[in-house]
């Protein structure tokens, strides 16, 4: 991608993408994100009503010129979390207005699942997203390819995902997607330019190339360690340069079996764990904090339920500072803001008892699986 196409309003050159930005930045993660449906929904409806109080008060002034909005703000955290945006918004006397289709599925950390609210003015920074993913239908088709931002200071890592990316999800996130759409979800478009497209053809003297093949071709080449190694300076400072491998289709169809891989990570079979129960003790699948063991061939799951025999492989798919298993681990664990909002994220689902544990199991075998892909690759150079 480049700066330079995405201003093109018609055909570009030089770029893969059309369009591509960063997650998204709420200003409030506390406040914007819980894995808990309900409990997002309330607390961002309190803090849109504290807002707009703030509002009807800010048109009341008869003189803003000499008015500090710092001073003027209620900065109880237990009520509301300001930013220079949502202050900014104040000034200007927008309004929030609580939408239900603003609560949005959102990958926060790899592997990670939750809710968000998704609003132009209780957001902070939504980039391109809008028209990445504009409606929540628009995730069962678009797909995006997450790499780590210039300038981050994690390992290179890219991960692809089905719907909103956090700005944290794989370092300062630069998201590329395959569609893009207006605002409405209509207008549905292609993002792979024709300029790659035509040169890919050229390239390899193949005319039954796809855009998707090309999708899926950055996707696996991105995840070779030869050209992770080669080019580690380079892509501390600059967007991704793909070369042309000598094997397209390697990289494309891997790339491809990634994809099903890392989007569909929840239908993964679930690695073959021993459940080592406290005896005499009811099985309770809630989580507080789950434990590696030294020697991390086991997991503490909760004081009732230790899960044995977790491979060592499993800990050589990485993303940045953390395998996959970890990311999971870090994550799913209760939260509680207690020097601020006070607000509780709790990942425990009563509807789903199991999605914890099992989503370790997937986990697993989509890192043994990832490893046993990358092994197959050809070489690159």
């Amino acid at each position: 991608g480049s700066k330079t196409t995405k201003r093109m309003k018609g055909e570009a050159t030089g770029a893969i993408f059309h369009q591509y930005g960063p997650g998204v930045m709420t200003g409030r993660d506390d406040w914007d994100y819980n894995f808990n449906r309900h409990a997002l929904a309330e607390d961002m409806q309190g803090m849109s009503d504290v807002y707009n109080e703030h509002v009807i008060k800010w048109r009341g002034l008869e003189d803003k010129q000499g008015i500090n909005v710092d001073n003027f703000v209620d900065n109880d955290e237990a009520k509301i979390k300001w930013s220079s945006t949502l202050k900014g918004h104040l000034m200007r006397e927008r309004r929030a207005e609580f939408a239900e289709a603003n609560l949005r599925l959102c990958h926060y950390r790899p592997y990670t699942q939750t809710w968000l609210y998704f609003d132009k003015v209780l957001t902070d920074r939504r980039g391109q997203l809008p028209r990445i993913f504009p409606t929540s239908d628009t995730e069962m088709e678009n797909r995006v390819i997450c790499v780590r931002g210039t300038g981050a200071i994690k390992p290179f890592h890219v991960l692809m995902v089905s719907c909103i990316p956090d700005f944290h999800l794989t370092g300062d996130s630069q998201c590329f997607p395959f569609y893009v759409y207006d605002e409405d979800g209509t207008n549905r478009r292609e993002n792979i330019t024709d300029w790659a497209l035509q040169n890919f053809r050229t390239h390899y003297g193949d005319d039954t190339l796809t855009k998707w093949d090309i999708f899926h071709y950055t996707y696996g080449l991105l995840h070779h360690p030869a050209y992770r190694e080669r080019y580690a300076a380079d892509l501390k400072r600059d967007l991704p340069h793909l070369p042309y491998a000598e094997d397209f289709w390697a990289f494309a169809n891997a790339g491809a079996q990634l994809a099903e891989l890392h989007v569909n990570y929840e239908m993964s079979p679930q690695y073959p764990l021993k459940f080592i129960s406290k005896p005499d003790a009811p099985l309770d699948l809630r989580v507080e904090r789950m434990r590696l063991s030294k020697d991390k061939t086991q997991l503490k799951y909760n004081e009732y339920l230790t899960l044995a025999g977790i491979p060592a492989e499993a800990f050589a798919y990485r993303l940045g500072t953390r395998s996959a298993l970890e990311w999971v681990l870090d994550q799913y664990r209760v939260k509680v803001d207690k020097n601020r909002s006070g607000i509780v994220n709790n990942p425990n689902d009563v509807a789903r008892p199991r999605y914890i544990v099992k989503l370790i199991g997937s986990v697993i075998t989509v890192s043994l699986e990832t490893l046993k892909i990358l092994e197959a690759l050809p070489e690159l150079f």
